[in-house]
């Protein structure tokens, strides 16, 4: 038996399980399917992983961040061997032992509203049956340019909103944007979108996402984790530690983030994903 044919028995048996679910035409478009995923932090990576164990054809990765240790509580490519390592990169090395036949191009650079879609250094996306985008960046502004563009140009892209201070996996929903609550970053990315994007402001905006309809945590951590460890766990009184200043942001640094939920996030963008494509 040739090489040709040993690849494509292993394919067989690592992604054959899709055709029994999806059926052999929607098998074969996830197959030869080209996805975009923005950012791959906690919820990015998840996605991206998901996505090579689905059998993908293509992965383009677009991310400017390196690992490091903080990441580790919730990134799937954040180990003791990849800290410092490029995200895309990083990725790109897990995902080849994982479907080895997927394409994985890495960008290295963060979207704004004046590189997207031009980032992308691909300009054949429209004439691209199943390629699809999937937005897990914490930037109001580069949301903006992505949903306000895939909206221009029904291109098929889901847009993650916060999963920073939520504490509850199963709250996790996908709805149009019009449609979402209790995530103050999509709220921003709506508003603006209506008043600097023309999009409705009644009835359905045509921008799907991720998100959570669980109130926000606020933070509240101990001085140190390490005190938590020895001295709040001891006394069973771990919310009533002392507060410390935090920057405040709506991304999972400034809340606090627990893996159950970034990957929930990650994994429903992704599900999105294969069945708009699967058809």
């Amino acid at each position: 038996m040739n090489e040709l044919n040993l690849i494509a028995e292993s394919i067989e048996r690592r992604f054959g399980g899709l055709v029994r679910l999806y059926g052999g035409p929607g098998a074969a478009r996830i197959r030869s399917a080209h996805v975009v995923v923005v950012g791959l932090g906690g919820v990015g990576s998840w996605a991206a992983e998901a996505l090579a164990r689905s059998g993908i054809a293509r992965l383009t990765l677009v991310d400017l961040d390196h690992i490091s240790e903080s990441n580790i509580n919730r990134q799937v490519h954040a180990l003791d061997n990849t800290i410092g390592q490029a995200k895309v990169q990083a990725m790109r090395e897990r995902i080849a032992h994982i479907n080895p036949d997927c394409r994985v191009d890495c960008i290295e650079d963060f979207v704004d509203a004046e590189n997207w879609p031009s980032l992308l250094a691909f300009d054949d996306w429209a004439n691209e049956s199943n390629i699809a985008f999937i937005d897990a960046c914490d930037q109001v502004k580069a949301k903006m340019a992505m949903a306000g563009w895939a909206a221009k140009h029904q291109a098929a892209l889901i847009s993650v909103g916060a999963a920073g201070g939520k504490r509850f996996a199963h709250r996790v929903e996908i709805e149009d944007l019009s449609a979402v609550t209790h995530d103050p970053l999509l709220a921003q990315v709506r508003s603006r979108l209506r008043k600097e994007y023309g999009l409705a402001r009644t009835g359905k905006m045509n921008v799907m996402c991720v998100f959570s309809r669980e109130a926000v945590v606020k933070p509240s951590l101990s001085t140190n984790i390490a005190e938590v460890s020895t001295t709040a766990l001891k006394t069973e009184k771990l919310l009533e530690v002392s507060t410390v200043t935090v920057d405040g942001s709506l991304n999972c640094h400034g809340y606090g983030s627990v893996v159950t939920v970034t990957s929930t996030f990650g994994m429903c963008a992704a599900s999105w994903v294969l069945n708009k494509i699967a058809g």
